[in-house]
């Protein structure tokens, strides 16, 4: 019988382990690229927070700018009833009315430029601006195909916002 574990050892060639200062440096620069990509994330937070915060304040602003805009809007029917007011009085009498309501017209208009609402200036044949003006009716005129030819409802505006488009009739076309 022949012992089967006749065949002489040979020693195994050990395994080269890696060396720790190899491990420790890959550690390190891991950790490193970890530490970089928080810190972006972290100063991409501070500035979404910084931009939301800018915003925020910008907003407050512009809505203590035109907190009053949806009043105004209402008064601006008052302004036009006194207009109207006055326009239909008759020319002869009526002078204590008409001097009364003229004088409510001028105070409203004064509360309005406190405000900074003001009205949108027009002026027969000027070209329809669709920014400033609403085209209500064309009439035949000898202006212009599209020109402004008069005036119907004042136009506002409040800072540099509309607040009512004018209301006009505009030359027609082919006249």
């Amino acid at each position: 019988m022949t012992d089967t574990n006749d065949t002489p050892e040979t020693p195994e060639t050990p395994e080269t382990p890696e060396t720790p200062e190899i491990d420790l440096a890959e550690a390190l620069l891991a950790k490193d690229q970890e530490i970089a990509e928080l810190k972006d994330r972290v100063m991409r937070a501070l500035a979404d927070v910084e931009n939301t915060r800018r915003r925020l304040e910008r907003d407050k602003a512009e809505a203590i700018q035109y907190a009053v805009t949806g009043f105004a809007r209402d008064m601006l029917a008052v302004a036009d009833n006194l207009r109207r007011a006055v326009a239909a009085l008759p020319a002869e009498g009526f002078d204590q009315v008409r001097t009364g309501i003229e004088a409510t017209e001028r105070e409203l208009h004064a509360i309005f430029g406190r405000q900074n609402i003001g009205r949108i200036e027009i002026t027969s044949g000027e070209p329809l601006d669709p920014n400033r003006h609403q085209a209500m009716i064309e009439v035949p005129s000898d202006f212009d195909a599209g020109t402004v030819v008069a005036e119907l409802a004042s136009g506002w505006t409040i800072r540099d916002r509309l607040l009512r488009p004018a209301m006009v009739s505009v030359a027609r076309a082919g006249d």
